[in-house]
């Protein structure tokens, strides 16, 4: 899928097609707004797209048509402006109408959110150059106009944890020469542009740095997502044997990403708990349109787990909002961090817990095919696997509480 370079913010009919009668103006609160008008067409497309594994097309075309690929982009690059708590609101929004998309979306913004909302002072404290601000400027005004990017990080038999990464970079006369693979990268083959994780073999200490290589000649995508949840993301594994500019290599500055991932974690932590708290609620959306079309709604035990349901996801749902106005308040503050990793535990173990709960209540015919709530149901599932893994994140929470470092375990978190 390529970048959409007139890319107009105005309304859209059911194909995503502008109607260019109409502008809007780019806020945060109109992007809110878009998120939830778009929902229930997203959740119209799930079932088939989750049946298939197939990308959903539709559900990015009118991403592109809303202007929210540029959700993080600064109003000055063309963008929405968005905060974190801005972001959380429309990813949960997304995420009630297919998980999957809001997803994909995570990692998109998981890209555009780090790009925007790293302080420049940090930045320059750690020695990027001046060079770095206008590559950075460059890759969020193309998501302003529809760019989509990916995030190419875990690696077979290492995961997420940054300081394993066997992708290597080599510096040549051009830039970088960048060789390796990667396992799920979701939406692999759709995207415009991967952010990947490389080290430099030839440093002494772990040395890993980020870098934003485009799709085309040197980038090979591997068809081998099958999963049990989240079937849509499209999640495959990328082979890379490219060489790309000096413009590439983000912040300007090698060996950033570890010590982004310590000082600032939330866009590759507590980012995943808006969708999976999205996904929670949409289980017990859900789980009340089938318990009254059955005739379940007169059984108390049956009630009260939908209570109940409705109790914890509202709970997941307040941690998230805690968390984001936390993050945007004082971003990398130790107490934020430790909200961060709390968002994530919380919203993974929420969305699994009231899934397989909601399941039972609903009835056999619920695990049918086809029903939302089974779909939702193995989507939920995913909130506790994916990084950082709700033992990690427990983990890390538990190493805080008792006045250890958390960053400084034995087994490394990043």
């Amino acid at each position: 899928m390529s970048a959409t370079k007139t890319f107009t913010d105005t309304p859209h009919d059911n194909t995503g097609t502008p109607d260019a009668a109409k502008t809007l103006e780019r806020t945060p609160d109109r992007a809110r707004a878009l998120a939830r008008d778009l929902a229930p067409r997203l959740a119209e497309r799930a079932g088939a797209h989750d049946r298939t594994g197939s990308f959903p097309t539709e559900d990015f075309m009118d991403l592109r048509a809303s202007g929210l690929l540029g959700l993080m982009t600064p109003a000055r690059l063309g963008g929405f402006g968005a905060a974190f708590a801005d972001y959380a609101d429309v990813a949960a929004s997304l995420a009630r109408g297919a998980g999957a998309t809001a997803l994909i979306f995570n990692m998109h913004a998981s890209v555009t959110g780090a790009l925007a909302q790293t302080p420049d002072e940090l930045i320059r404290q750690w020695g990027a150059p001046e060079t770095g601000f206008a590559a950075r400027d460059k890759a969020l005004a193309a998501a302003a106009e529809g760019a989509l990017y990916g995030v190419a990080m875990s690696e077979r038999g290492t995961g997420s944890r940054l300081s394993r990464t066997a992708t290597a970079y080599r510096r040549t006369d051009g830039g970088y020469r960048i060789t390796g693979s990667k396992a799920f990268v979701s939406g692999a083959g759709h995207v415009d542009a991967y952010l990947v994780t490389a080290r430099d073999p030839d440093a002494e200490e772990p040395c890993v740095s980020y870098f934003l290589v485009p799709a085309g000649e040197g980038v090979h995508v591997e068809l081998t997502w099958d999963s049990l949840g989240m079937r849509a993301t499209g999640s495959q594994d990328v082979h890379f044997d490219v060489e790309v500019g000096e413009e590439a290599l983000l912040g300007g500055m090698e060996g950033m990403t570890l010590l982004l991932a310590q000082v600032m974690p939330q866009w590759l932590v507590a980012s995943y708990a808006a969708v999976y708290g999205g996904v929670a609620r949409a289980a017990v959306d859900a789980a009340g349109e089938q318990i009254r079309s059955r005739g379940l709604a007169a059984l108390p035990a049956v009630r009260a787990r939908l209570g109940r349901a409705d109790a914890a996801v509202a709970a997941a749902e307040l941690v998230v909002a805690e968390t984001a106005a936390r993050i945007d308040e004082a971003p990398g503050d130790p107490e934020t961090n430790r909200w961060v990793w709390r968002a994530k535990l919380i919203a993974g173990d929420t969305a699994s817990q009231v899934a397989s709960s909601l399941l039972e209540a609903a009835g056999a015919s619920a695990t049918r095919r086809g029903n939302p709530l089974e779909r939702l149901y193995r989507d939920a599932r995913c909130g506790a696997l994916q990084p950082a893994t709700s033992d990690v994140c427990a983990d890390w929470l538990g190493m805080a509480e008792i006045g250890d470092d958390p960053d400084d375990a034995e087994a490394a978190r990043w």
